[in-house]
């Protein structure tokens, strides 16, 4: 993290402000995603043990909040986070929640399918940008998880052949997301603890 406060006179604060303003923006982001992971996943195991209306609304919500995030991300990266992967992010969450609300008409397995299909993708974009983001520190998680949601979205294909498919594992994967988030979360606050 210490690269980034390098450069010397205006420019320089500039730039360390502008960086500690946009880490301050990404660790709150992070915190607010493990809340909503946590809360979804609840919901989730409670809600769908059949595809219903409510289980729908809870499937399409999911990626929405993470077109929503990484909105939110775009806006507060300034120009001390790189961009254009959350283009990527962006739309493969639109195709995800459209995906989505197609396959919940189907059965819980084409929506294991679809959400496998988004893990497998998103986790290749979160592994690119966690690695981008690298210098400002707590991205270990983020690359964890990029790995993980990339191994996990092939496992939902898989579940989804088997007898008996259930949506239970698609919570846990949020809320092992939301561990993720937190963890960086903690990592960003502390770093910036050690930089003040």
């Amino acid at each position: 993290m210490s690269s980034s406060y390098e450069t010397l006179g205006a420019t320089g604060t500039a730039t360390a402000a502008g960086t500690t303003a946009a880490t301050k923006a990404l660790r709150t982001l992070y915190y607010s995603r493990f809340g909503f992971a946590v809360v979804w996943a609840v919901l989730t195991m409670a809600i769908a043990k059949t595809i219903n209306p409510a289980a729908a609304v809870l499937l399409v919500i999911y990626p929405l909040f993470d077109v929503a995030a990484a909105v939110i991300d775009f806006r507060t990266a300034g120009s001390a986070r790189p961009k254009s992967p959350l283009y990527v992010n962006m739309a493969l969450s639109l195709l995800a929640t459209v995906g989505l609300a197609v396959a919940a008409a189907s059965g819980i397995p084409a929506v294991l399918r679809v959400w496998g299909a988004w893990a497998i993708t998103a986790g290749i974009v979160q592994l690119v940008v966690a690695i981008l983001r690298y210098r400002l520190g707590g991205q270990w998680p983020m690359i964890l998880s990029g790995g993980i949601s990339v191994l996990a979205g092939g496992s939902f294909v898989l579940m989804a052949g088997k007898p008996d498919p259930s949506l239970t594992s698609i919570a846990g994967y949020a809320i092992l997301g939301g561990i993720f988030f937190l963890s960086s979360a903690i990592r960003l606050h502390r770093l910036a603890g050690k930089a003040n």
